[in-house]
């Protein structure tokens, strides 16, 4: 059966251009001009962290309830759904050293409080799934924490998290650095492991981002593929990424389009987004484009995801699992590139 695809990116897509060398290039679009663009570019979902729904995360509750409710009434204005809320914990001045895995107890229980008013966000906004970045869940040298201790502290915010709303899902998303030297689960493989040790592991997955599996050392198709088979893939975030360095977020498939058609591949062919996925972009406008064109990156990693459908389901498999069973990887190699330039 044949998906129909839903797209989502979040606010965080269209920006101001700045990066850690340099400072904004562009006038930022406020939020409400930000939600405009998302029909128009063919998108239905967004996502969101906390403080994207909500003013500040410090804020009483009451001030964060009222924004929340402010907010889902502009998505339901637009016929736009939320697809999942992250808690930013990796910018607050006392998340510098980590949030969950932080040396500092004050820190932890800011970390855990924050988190379960992102769950209460969520619930205004019309989502249950909850994603984890684990950005500073790491170290900038080994010996600054405990690490046994340290994976003991992530399974414990699980369970606190599952505890808190039986609803809920979460989501994680690993990467292996930046902005920490290395972090304690860098690939999906860690995080499933981590999961299977929580109080409710049916309700622990994952999303997965091109980019981090490719800073790993992994191909990003491999990564999905390990989770679909576990039913775990719960979201994507398709981009691209030139080697092995700083996290790039390039549009999908610009780098290698033969290891993004791959990615498509193992989605499409195993009934991903049938069950209501998303395809998820976080993918970022290069610096040197002009606010009016700041938009484009969307625009044609959506165009390129969609054409590579296309070749997906036009591939000749039939052929594909001949050359398979002949192990004729030669002649196999020749059919997907003479498919991806046409021939």
């Amino acid at each position: 059966m044949s998906t129909t695809y839903r797209f989502s990116f979040g606010p965080w897509n269209i920006h101001s251009g700045s990066d850690p060398f340099g400072p904004e290039v562009r006038e930022e679009f406020s939020f409400a001009e930000k939600l405009e663009f998302y029909k128009q570019l063919g998108f239905d979902g967004v996502q969101f962290h906390d403080d994207d729904v909500v003013s500040s995360a410090d804020d009483p509750w009451a001030k964060q309830e009222s924004d929340a409710k402010n907010m889902r009434k502009l998505l339901d204005e637009r016929g736009l759904i939320a697809e999942f809320v992250a808690p930013r914990l990796w910018e607050h001045p006392l998340t510098i050293d980590g949030a969950i895995t932080a040396n500092s107890p004050e820190a932890r229980k800011y970390a855990l409080e924050r988190s379960k008013r992102a769950i209460d966000i969520s619930q205004i906004v019309g989502t249950n799934n909850i994603v984890l970045w684990p950005a500073r869940e790491g170290t900038y040298m080994r010996e600054a924490k405990d690490p046994v201790a340290s994976v003991a502290r992530l399974v414990e915010w699980l369970n606190v998290m599952l505890e808190y709303n039986k609803d809920i899902r979460i989501l994680g998303e690993m990467k292996p650095n930046e902005p920490m030297d290395q972090a304690y689960l860098p690939t999906t493989g860690h995080f499933l492991g981590l999961a299977s040790l929580t109080i409710d592991p049916s309700r622990v997955g994952t999303l997965i981002e091109s980019a981090h599996a490719i800073l790993a050392g992994l191909d990003p198709s491999d990564e999905m593929a390990y989770a679909l088979y576990q039913k775990k893939l719960w979201s994507v975030h398709l981009n691209d990424q030139n080697g092995l360095k700083f996290d790039e977020d390039k549009s999908f498939g610009v780098v290698d389009i033969r290891r993004a058609f791959n990615q498509v591949w193992v989605l499409e062919r195993n009934g991903y987004g049938q069950n209501g996925e998303f395809i998820g972009l976080d993918v970022k406008a290069l610096r040197t484009q002009v606010k009016e064109k700041s938009t484009n990156h969307l625009r044609n990693s959506h165009e390129i995801f969609l054409r590579l459908v296309d070749l997906v389901r036009s591939l000749d498999v039939d052929k594909v699992e001949q050359l398979r069973s002949s192990r004729d990887y030669e002649e196999l190699d020749m059919l997907i590139v003479n498919h991806l330039l046409g021939g």
